[in-house]
C-alpha cells in the first residue's frame, strides 16, 4: 500500500513547478508499476496494466490480451510427435517478410472462438482483461525499472507541455536572459526552455553577456531534436522588424498598415515599403510616430541601425524611385523583359543614390526586385547594381512580406564610394 498523502503532496509539486497535468503524473506511476510488476511476476509479450486509487492508495493490476485470428497472426505448426516446427521467414527483394503478420504469442494474443466464449459480440482487435495476483513487494531491478520508466514519462510530459507553450509563439518576438556564451552561440534562458542564437543571426557588431536581457525573433521550434526539441532565435530576420513595429504602432499590428516588402542589412540599414488602403491614414507616419518615436524605438532595439520608411506603390516608377530616397531622380526607364531599371540622376545626386559602399542602391535593388542602374546625366556613364528577382510575398491576415535575395553590388568604383561617404 503506498502513503497516499505523501503521494499527493509529491504530485501537487511537481504540478506546480513542472506544469504537468496531474493525470499525466498519475499515469506515469501507473506505467512504472506496470513495468515493475512485468520485469519481477510478467511472462515475454505480456501486456500488464496497473490502476492507482488516488483516494486510498490501493493498487490492482491486469493482464490484457489482443483477440486475433490467422488473419492477424502467425499460428505455429506442430509435427506429429507435437513439437513446434521451426518457421522460416520469407524475405522480399527488399529484405521485408513477406508475411506482415506477427506471431501469436498466448501471453499477449487470445483467439477470437476463445474469446467469444468470455464475450458473444467480441471482434478481432478488442482487448480481454484478465485480473492479475496483487503484487508490492518488488526488487531492486524492478524498482529501479519503475523509476526510470516514471522518469521517462515525466520528462515527455513536460516536453509536451512546453512545446505547447511556446508552439504557438512561433513567429513572434520572445525575451529571456542570456545564459551563457559559447563559441560565439548564445544560449537564451526563456524560463522553462533554452533558446539558442546562432552566430548567423546574430547582428554584426552586438555583444552578448550572461545575466542581460535579450529580444529575439523565435523563428524555428524543431520537435525532432535529439534533446527533445529545440528553439531558434535570430535578431536579423526581415520579420523581427515587422514584429518590433507590430509592437510599437497599433496601425500595424491591427493590419490596417501592411508592411509589403523589406531590404535590410542587420545592424547597418533597412528599407521598408509600407500600405495602406485606408485614406485617412499616413501610413508612413504611422510607423515613424510623433517626433520618431516609434521608428527610433525600433532602431535603438537594433543597435541604432538605420530604418528608411517608404511608400509602396504598385506603379514600378513610383516605388524605384521611392526605394532610392533620399535621392532625387530626374528620370527612370523600365525593361520588363529583363526587369531592369535605369535610372537618371543629376552628377550631385549620384553619390547619394548610390549610398556609402553602394547601400543605398543595393537595399533598393532588394526592395523593390529590380536589377538598378544608375546614370549621371551629367556624364552618361552608368553604374550598374544587379539584384536577383524578389521572392513571391508571402500574405496572410495581417501581411505581406517580401523576404529578399542579397546580390551585392557590382562595379561600383573606390572613389564613387570614398565621396559618397563625405557626402553622408
Amino acid at each position: 500500500m503506498l502513503d497516499i498523502k505523501q503521494m499527493k503532496v509529491a504530485l501537487e509539486i511537481i504540478e506546480t513547478e513542472k506544469r504537468i497535468p496531474k493525470e499525466k503524473i498519475i499515469d506515469a506511476i501507473e506505467q512504472s508499476l506496470a513495468a515493475a510488476y512485468k520485469k519481477d511476476y510478467g511472462e515475454k509479450g505480456q501486456i500488464v496494466r496497473c490502476h492507482l486509487d488516488m483516494d486510498t492508495g490501493a493498487m490492482n493490476f491486469e493482464q490484457v490480451k489482443i483477440v486475433a485470428d490467422e488473419s492477424t497472426v502467425r499460428m505455429p505448426k506442430f509435427d506429429s510427435e507435437g513439437e513446434e516446427i521451426k518457421e522460416e521467414i520469407e524475405l522480399d527483394a527488399e529484405g521485408k517478410p513477406v508475411d506482415a503478420r506477427t506471431r501469436y504469442n498466448e501471453e499477449h494474443h487470445i483467439l477470437l472462438s476463445e474469446a467469444r466464449l468470455m464475450k458473444k459480440d467480441t471482434l478481432v482487435g478488442d482487448e480481454v482483461v484478465f485480473p492479475l495476483e496483487l503484487r508490492d513487494d518488488f526488487g531492486r531491478i524492478a524498482a529501479q525499472t519503475a523509476k526510470q520508466v516514471v522518469m521517462q514519462r515525466l520528462r515527455e510530459a513536460e516536453r509536451e507541455s512546453v512545446v505547447q507553450e511556446f508552439g504557438g509563439k512561433e513567429g513572434s518576438i520572445v525575451s529571456g536572459t542570456i545564459q551563457r556564451v559559447e563559441r560565439g552561440v548564445v544560449y537564451v534562458d526563456l524560463g522553462r526552455a533554452t533558446a539558442v542564437l546562432p552566430m548567423d543571426e546574430q547582428i554584426k557588431n552586438e555583444r552578448y553577456f550572461p545575466g542581460v536581457r535579450l529580444r529575439a525573433y523565435l523563428y524555428s521550434l524543431d520537435e525532432g531534436a535529439r534533446s527533445g526539441f529545440s528553439m531558434r532565435l535570430s535578431r536579423t530576420h526581415p520579420k523581427f522588424l515587422v514584429e518590433l513595429f507590430k509592437q510599437e504602432s497599433p496601425e500595424v499590428a491591427s493590419g490596417v498598415v501592411e508592411i509589403k516588402a523589406i531590404a535590410r542589412e542587420p545592424g547597418s540599414r533597412s528599407k521598408i515599403a509600407v500600405f495602406t488602403q485606408d485614406e485617412s491614414i499616413d501610413p508612413i507616419g504611422s510607423c515613424v510616430g510623433q517626433r520618431g518615436s516609434r521608428v527610433n524605438t525600433v532602431s535603438a532595439e537594433l543597435g541604432g541601425e538605420k530604418i528608411d520608411l517608404i511608400e509602396w506603390s504598385a506603379t514600378p516608377e513610383q516605388f524605384v524611385a521611392d526605394a532610392l530616397s533620399p535621392a532625387e531622380i530626374e528620370s527612370i526607364e523600365l525593361n520588363e523583359e529583363e526587369k531592369k531599371a535605369t535610372v537618371y540622376v543629376t552628377e550631385g545626386e549620384q553619390s547619394l543614390a548610390i549610398g556609402k559602399g553602394g547601400q543605398n542602391v543595393r537595399l533598393a535593388a532588394k526592395l523593390t526586385g529590380w536589377k538598378i542602374d544608375i546614370v549621371s546625366v551629367d556624364v552618361g556613364e552608368p553604374v550598374q547594381a544587379e539584384t536577383e528577382e524578389a521572392d513571391d510575398v508571402v500574405a496572410d491576415e495581417k501581411e505581406a512580406i517580401a523576404d529578399i535575395i542579397e546580390v551585392p553590388v557590382e562595379n561600383l568604383e573606390q572613389e564613387i564610394a570614398e565621396t559618397s561617404e563625405d557626402k553622408k
